[in-house]
């Protein structure tokens, strides 16, 4: 087997665009990030939900199907 050939592992220092930061294990010393669990919509709940109402009002426009 060849000696020296896996690539060093570090404890990266992880920085996020908001400021947050964390430790993580990779082969790199330093790692920039825009968006971490702190910021993310989906984590923070601030995420809209998507509903069909577009699709359902394109059909009964196609159909002219009035709303009740």
């Amino acid at each position: 087997m060849k000696l020296d050939i896996q690539p060093k592992y570090y404890q990266a220092k992880v920085t996020c665009h908001c400021g947050n930061t964390f430790t993580t294990g990779s082969t790199k010393p330093e790692i920039r990030v825009e968006i971490c669990s702190k910021c993310h919509p989906f984590y923070t709940g601030t995420q809209k939900a998507t509903r069909a109402d577009g699709r359902i009002e394109k059909f009964n426009k196609k159909y002219g199907i009035k709303n009740a």
